[in-house]
């Protein structure tokens, strides 16, 4: 058009910039081909998770070059998202909250675009870090503020809510914890769910059920059956593999099953030399050992206590797992020991007066 109507000065600068706009969408084409690359690459199993390990900083390396150059949104959001995966993997989750927090404050400025940035994400993002770095209570307060954010109908509110409750339960809040399980379970996404999802709701309920048991007779022939019938691993559980074969321990040691115990012992001992042998499964070696010791210690409570006890400081002064050695815990292993010694004075007391009676 400007050659049309004989302007060059005009036709050399729209130029310029049509030229400038290029090299920004080559950057921005290039930041995303980067981007989706290493996304696909973690959306897999856990073990393809730890592969990446190795790549991701070289990812986010890259984004970060291109962004100072590009210095656009989209190179912005490419590079702070996979840089939230990289701290993730390594299981450096204070340095999440550190991100999340200052971007928070960036988008509260302004200095970030409001309409383009997923607020819900980075909510997300935060409350899941305080999960993670056993901050549940102030992730409780941090995930009840957010949760007006996300709209019940929403399909992704059942992913927020699913952090919400395990922060519930690792606070300590059970009541709280059942309420957001009814939620999930009235949220008209949630038969929609993959079925490797649903499983998941369902091992938090059994999980409540079996800190705090309910009298209902149906609900506790419900939670045995599902302890009984779930598998104990699989690669759809991946990351709760080892919750169900902890739950499944607890079970049978609260039913007084020896057999079942030894099973559920020996099961929990070959896993652990096939999938946590990293460092980054220390938590969960080191759970696996105290609930042995139930049985070395022939169900003594007394003695259970004073032989885990070093285990158990070792076990608190472990960093929380990165995702790439991803086992959740759905109740803290501190309160899951807890409550197994509590198990064993409860079945102490009741040989005892078994036996009295038998006199």
């Amino acid at each position: 058009m400007y050659v049309d109507l004989q302007r060059p000065s005009n036709f050399k600068s729209n130029n310029k910039k049509l030229a400038a706009n290029q090299k920004l969408l080559a950057l921005e084409e290039e930041a995303a081909q980067v981007y989706w690359e290493a996304k696909s690459m973690l959306a897999h199993t856990v073990r393809s998770r730890r592969l990446v390990l190795e790549k991701i900083s070289a990812y986010a390396n890259r984004l970060e070059e291109l962004h100072q150059v590009a210095n656009t949104f989209t190179t912005f959001i490419f590079h702070y998202r996979t840089r939230l995966a990289q701290e993730e993997l390594v299981g450096n989750y204070k340095e999440i909250i550190r991100l999340t927090t200052a971007t928070t404050r960036s988008w509260e400025k302004g200095t970030i675009n409001r309409k383009r940035f997923d607020k819900r994400y980075n909510n997300y993002m935060s409350v899941y870090a305080h999960l993670r770095n056993q901050q549940p209570v102030e992730g409780l307060k941090l995930a009840e503020d957010y949760a007006k954010d996300f709209h019940y109908s929403a399909a992704n509110w059942l992913y927020f809510l699913e952090t919400y409750l395990l922060l519930a339960i690792h606070a300590g809040q059970y009541g709280q914890a059942q309420d957001l399980l009814q939620s999930a379970r009235k949220s008209m996404y949630y038969a929609k769910q993959r079925q490797a999802a649903q499983q998941r709701w369902d091992l938090y309920e059994a999980y409540l059920q079996f800190v705090r048991p309910e009298g209902s007779p149906l609900r506790m022939r419900s939670f045995n059956a599902f302890v009984q019938t779930v598998p104990s691993h699989s690669r759809d559980k991946q990351g709760y593999n080892v919750a169900v074969l902890i739950l499944q321990f607890l079970y049978y040691l609260r039913q007084r099953d020896l057999e079942g115990l030894l099973v559920r012992l020996e099961g929990l001992r070959k896993y652990q030399q096939r999938h946590l042998r990293d460092a980054g499964a220390l938590r969960s070696q080191l759970f696996f050992r105290l609930l042995a010791i139930t049985v070395k210690s022939d169900f003594d409570p007394a003695l259970s206590q004073q032989l885990g006890e070093p285990l158990l400081k070792k076990m608190q002064a472990a960093p929380p797992p990165g995702e790439a050695f991803s086992e959740i815990e759905i109740v803290p292993y501190e309160d899951l020991w807890a409550l197994a010694l509590e198990i064993l004075k409860v079945t102490a007391a009741q040989v005892t007066e078994e036996s009295r009676h038998l006199v």
